[in-house]
């Protein structure tokens, strides 16, 4: 007797009380850092008033474990150290986890500031296409252009990008040669 076509009924969480609320929110930060309006987002879904979601972020605040600033320079440093991504990905990343963009422009300027990036780029595709002859694979242009737009999405700068692709294609050349971007698979 199962009621496979019927919709999931859960009940909504219960809304909590500040002292209830605070115990939430350093449960939700020990599992992973947010910024101060992910966690103001995330708390307003279980509290029973604003004001209590208003208190417990203060009380936060006052204690440390809100700074929006060192959250995203220690965001920064983690996807420049752990993942290599170039400084216009981790921006984005931070304006997507709602830091203000002069927060993050900040702490991407401060983290980045003694980073190469084309050093970083070159890194970066070594990584991604490891295994792989790059001259010979970015002979070809559909793989030229994936490679290009691969180091577009981590992140790097288009003169970057084509610069460290120049070393390994000749056909790099053309990307920057075209406006309109990287040439198709046509052309």
């Amino acid at each position: 007797m199962g009621f496979k076509n019927s919709p999931a009924r859960r009940t909504p969480p219960a809304r909590l009380d500040e002292a209830n609320l605070l115990d939430y929110a350093l449960k939700s930060l020990s599992h992973r850092a947010h910024s101060e309006k992910e966690l103001r987002t995330r708390l307003n879904r279980r509290s029973a008033s604003h004001a209590a979601t208003d208190a417990v972020v203060a009380k936060l605040r006052e204690y440390g474990y809100v700074d929006d600033s060192r959250f995203a320079e220690s965001f920064a440093t983690s996807r420049l150290e752990g993942r290599g991504h170039g400084p216009q990905r981790v921006l984005r990343d931070l304006r997507s986890r709602s830091v203000s963009a002069t927060n993050a422009e900040a702490a991407v300027d401060r983290v980045f500031a003694g980073a190469d990036e084309a050093a970083l780029a070159a890194q970066y595709l070594t990584r991604k296409f490891r295994g792989k002859n790059l001259p010979e694979f970015l002979a070809d242009p559909k793989n030229l252009n994936a490679a290009f737009r691969r180091l577009r999405y981590a992140g790097f700068s288009s003169s970057v990008s084509i610069n460290v692709l120049r070393r390994h294609s000749t056909l790099a050349q053309e990307l920057e040669d075209d406006p309109g971007g990287p040439p198709s698979e046509d052309e």
